[in-house]
């Protein structure tokens, strides 16, 4: 296979053994891989990949075709359209997931948008559904509303049916956020005027999470997915007592197997058919081949940008 292989920060496009899936396992023949913030750090050796995953081969959610099934793997999957969110190794030509990882792929949908569904929405819809407990006529506001998370974090609140406030640092990408089932739209600097807010899904962190402090409603829940503003930030502790409100964090990659699993079991559920049918989008921003992955890395740490940066991948050649 071919893959984008880290050297101290540098990257060049190598040739790797095909990985054999052992029990449980299956490997897919990549269409379209996501690049996401994690491969950025990973790069820079600040995000080293967990225990089982490549640790030199970038690559967090790929989509494409089960190309070959390990041991008990039920053999319907052999040749499936498939999405998944991986450890790692996902900016190759092949990929080794887990079975119970897959989610598949509606015949509707392209490689492009397949490939920057699983990180966002599966990330979007753990921090929501299950942290969150986002309820039918809450009010939800997503910050950094306009990266590929925060893009499916507001239409999942929305298929939810909370009401939603999509945050971002300018005004620029308001009009598109409201397409995709924004409420409301503002910058950072319109908060003053903000009603009471349930739920905070926290893109931004200690840059927004200050601010947002003084607009939690009584027990608001607060889920910190992102930090790319600041991992430290002054939190008033006699309004939580007072609100009864809730601060937690989550991340996906470090997770267990069974973790990752059950996550995916409950995104299929809930996502799946809305995405099929058209109410659930993945927004491409720019689309680069695999060998372009340095200028796709480039572009994707640039600020301005509305939903996903996206690997086209050819897996035959």
């Amino acid at each position: 296979m071919r893959a984008l292989i880290l050297h101290d920060g540098d990257m060049s496009l190598e040739t790797r053994p095909t990985p054999v899936p052992g029990p449980g396992d299956v490997v897919v023949a990549v269409h379209a891989a996501g690049v996401n913030a994690a491969d950025l750090l990973q790069r820079r050796g600040l995000y080293a990949a967990p225990d089982g995953s490549p640790p030199d081969i970038p690559g967090l959610e790929i989509a494409g075709v089960v190309d070959t099934i390990g041991e008990g793997v039920d053999p319907a999957l052999q040749g499936k359209r498939v999405c998944a969110v991986v450890g790692g190794g996902g900016h190759a030509t092949h990929c080794l997931v887990p079975a119970e990882h897959l989610l598949l792929v509606p015949d509707a949908i392209a490689w492009i948008e397949a490939g920057g569904f699983g990180e966002a929405f599966l990330t979007a819809h753990d921090a929501l559904a299950s942290q969150a407990h986002v309820q039918a006529g809450e009010h939800a506001l997503i910050s950094g509303a306009a990266g590929g998370v925060g893009v499916a974090a507001v239409q999942i609140a929305r298929l939810l049916g909370a009401t939603v406030s999509a945050v971002t640092r300018t005004s620029e990408h308001h009009p598109r956020l409201r397409e995709f089932g924004a409420t409301l739209t503002l910058t950072t600097d319109d908060e003053a005027s903000l009603e009471p807010v349930d739920v905070v899904i926290e893109l931004v962190g200690a840059a927004h999470l200050e601010n947002v402090q003084p607009h939690l409603a009584p027990r608001a829940r607060v889920v910190v997915i992102g930090v790319s503003g600041g991992a430290r930030a002054e939190i008033d502790l006699l309004r939580v007592m007072a609100l009864r409100a809730t601060l937690t964090g989550s991340t996906l990659r470090a997770r267990s197997r069974r973790e990752k699993a059950d996550v995916t079991e409950r995104a299929s559920a809930a996502l799946l058919d809305a995405w099929g049918r058209g109410l659930l989008r993945v927004p491409v921003e720019r689309t680069f081949e695999l060998a372009d992955a340095a200028a796709a890395y480039e572009y994707f740490a640039r600020p301005g940008k509305f939903g996903k940066v996206i690997l086209r991948v050819d897996a035959e050649s």
